[in-house]
């Protein structure tokens, strides 16, 4: 079978790998009805942390086969796997954090069962802990679902998880640094939490459009303090309620920070790769809160799902080129130089 590998800064290939097979009870063998490159990935596309071998944690697909043990998901069942692996059983999982689950892993690195797992952008995906990792669509779906369903894997949960860090709840105002697929996504989730007033810090025009379709009302182009002073002057010049940090860099950590009222909070959701600090004077002295962190979206998936089964939600629309899984390095550079948000790739 064919899947994309990394083997270093910009340098992505879609190579024949052997084709998975069961190696554990837990196991299932996925057939990949679509899959899509994340902002992440473009992390060791450009050589700023290292990468090699298969890439690539966001897919949905069809059920092929399962080990004796696993009893949740069944062969023909389309399902949606999150982006880390996990059993939904252990405490962290119960707690609502699956993403420190005491059994789970990620994709395209060894689980703990020291195995390698596969990467999620290839015709096929060994799933390990399939009872936990994957979540079954309840009903038949169309080809039109297929978008919306992909984000249920990463970017729509994870935009959920800063609004939920943040605290977002009716008529609270919100601004959201990051105008990326998970900034974008922020946004849905911000409106469905019932935000009277969403900003959008964009200069991108299409990003601002989609921004306002999703249920942005303003738009603050400015970046630095004078994107903090635009934001304020909002909201009686103290800030917005909260704010969605869906970027991981200093400058929009700053910005997010800065734009947040005395005793407001920050729903953190960024990678931070390049390790920005937190200057602890800002939050001290004006009782902002940060919280957040790598997004448990497993646990979020049976609230967001039915919201995309039935239409209310469309995140799919974040998905703005599709290409086949054979012109993966076209979809990297894509996203790598902003012609894209966000690529799905169809094998």
């Amino acid at each position: 079978m064919r899947a994309t590998l990394i083997h270093g800064a910009h340098d992505i290939r879609v190579e024949e790998v052997p084709d998975p097979v069961l190696l554990t009870d837990t196991d299932a063998v996925v057939r990949v009805v679509a899959a899509c490159v994340c902002g992440s990935d473009l992390w060791p596309y450009r050589g700023v942390t290292h990468g090699s071998g298969r890439i690539g944690h966001e897919f949905v697909g069809v059920v092929e086969e399962v080990g004796a043990g696993v009893a949740k998901v069944a062969p023909g069942d389309f399902v949606i796997a999150p982006f880390y692996i996990c059993d939904m059983e252990c405490v962290n999982c119960r707690n609502g954090f699956s993403t420190s689950c005491l059994r789970g892993g990620w994709w395209g690195e060894e689980d703990r069962d020291g195995h390698l797992a596969d990467g999620g952008q290839g015709e096929r995906v060994r799933v390990p802990l399939a009872d936990g990792t994957l979540c079954v669509v309840p009903r038949a779906i169309d080809e039109s679902l297929v978008p919306h369903l992909l984000t249920l894997s990463d970017v729509m949960g994870t935009g959920h998880h800063a609004a939920v860090s943040a605290g977002v709840g009716p008529g609270d105002t919100v601004v959201v640094a990051g105008d990326g697929a998970v900034g974008l996504c922020g946004v849905i989730a911000a409106s469905r939490l019932g935000a009277s007033r969403i900003v959008m810090m964009s200069r991108n025009p299409a990003r601002q459009e989609l921004a306002r379709e999703f249920g942005a009302t303003d738009i603050v182009e400015e970046r630095g303090d004078e994107g903090v002073a635009a934001v304020r002057a909002l909201f009686d010049g103290i800030g917005a309620d909260r704010a969605l940090e869906c970027v991981g860099s200093a400058e929009a950590m700053r910005q997010a920070i800065g734009a947040t009222r005395p005793g407001g909070q920050v729903g953190l959701v960024g990678v931070p790769h390049l390790n920005p600090e937190i200057k602890m004077g800002p939050l001290f002295g004006r009782n902002v809160g940060v919280r957040g962190g790598v997004a448990p979206v497993r646990n979020y998936v049976d609230e967001l799902l039915p919201e995309v089964l039935d239409g209310r939600i469309r995140p799919g629309r974040v998905f703005d080129l599709e290409l086949p899984l054979a012109e993966a390095a076209e979809a990297y550079a894509a996203m790598d130089s902003r012609r894209a948000i966000k690529v799905l790739l169809r094998p």
